[in-house]
């Protein structure tokens, strides 16, 4: 696919995919979430990305949806005439992103409104820029919280102040967002992708993707779990699956060696064949 609103960029086992809509602040359009879901399913299915970075072009990481409708920006038409009511565009898209096999890191350099931080929630690492801003402006615009940010939102920063920022609509700073749990650094504007670039990094060349992939799924997958037996036992497949594999040969020999590992499982094709362990569930 060729791609009209993000740029996709990889170096050094990276993946930077830039949202590239700059004269309208990275505005999200159901093009974008096409070109993004598609840049998704690439990153999984090539062994040579390592860690997704996802950022904004010009001065804003995104200003949310696109409002070039007007009032009817949020009404749909009905489209299937099983269903009474569509689904959200940017739920998809951080369904599509909570499934991913690569760790995924926000670098968040600017104005980051609506589905602009709501499809930050399901990434891994959210680092801000200083110049940064964040709103969850719904209630503002006589709508409801979408991108299944009423899940993630509560598990990453609590539910008080989720509500808090959800009842009020208005748009806080980095900082807040850092006090707050959103993100893990606020860093100068000129220092946010390498940040994040040194965090990819430091995965790509230190670490087992097979580990990495499972981790990142056990993670995310056990915060509904309702006991830690739920996690032992997961674990225990984990380590007795991996742990014949030729990775974790090769993690304590080069420990043992002390020389760089060499890893070489590939998600693509050596996941365990328990993976994934979770239920199918498919929209209804």
């Amino acid at each position: 696919m060729a791609y009209d609103t993000i740029l996709y960029d990889v170096s050094d086992r990276i993946l930077t995919i830039t949202l590239n809509r700059p004269e309208r602040l990275n505005a999200f359009t159901e093009q974008m979430r096409v070109e993004m879901t598609d840049a998704l399913d690439r990153a999984d299915a090539d062994d040579d990305v390592r860690a997704i970075i996802v950022t904004g072009a010009g001065r804003g990481y995104c200003a949310g949806a696109d409002l070039e409708k007007g009032g009817d920006t949020f009404n749909y038409k009905e489209d299937d005439a099983k269903q009474a009511w569509n689904r959200d565009g940017g739920g998809r898209l951080t369904l599509r992103i909570f499934e991913v096999n690569k760790p995924i890191i926000a670098a968040v350099n600017g104005p980051a409104v609506g589905i602009g931080v709501t499809m930050q929630l399901p990434m891994d690492i959210r680092i801000a820029s200083e110049s940064a801003r964040f709103g969850f402006v719904f209630a503002r615009r006589g709508i409801v919280p979408e991108a299944c940010s009423t899940w993630f939102l509560p598990r990453i920063v609590g539910i008080s102040k989720a509500l808090e920022w959800a009842y009020s609509g208005r748009v806080f700073s980095a900082q807040e967002a850092l006090e707050g749990g959103l993100v893990s650094q606020v860093v100068p504007d000129a220092e946010l992708l390498p940040t994040a670039r040194a965090i990819a990094t430091e995965i790509a060349q230190n670490t087992s993707a097979l580990s990495v992939t499972l981790i990142r799924h056990m993670m995310w997958k056990l915060l509904g779990a309702d006991h830690p037996m739920e996690a032992h036992k997961l674990d225990s497949r984990g380590v007795q699956s991996l742990g014949r594999g030729p990775d974790a040969k090769e993690g304590v020999s080069s420990f043992l060696e002390k020389r760089p590992a060499n890893f070489t499982g590939k998600p693509s094709t050596d996941l365990p064949e328990y993976f994934p362990w979770w239920s199918e569930r498919e929209f209804s």
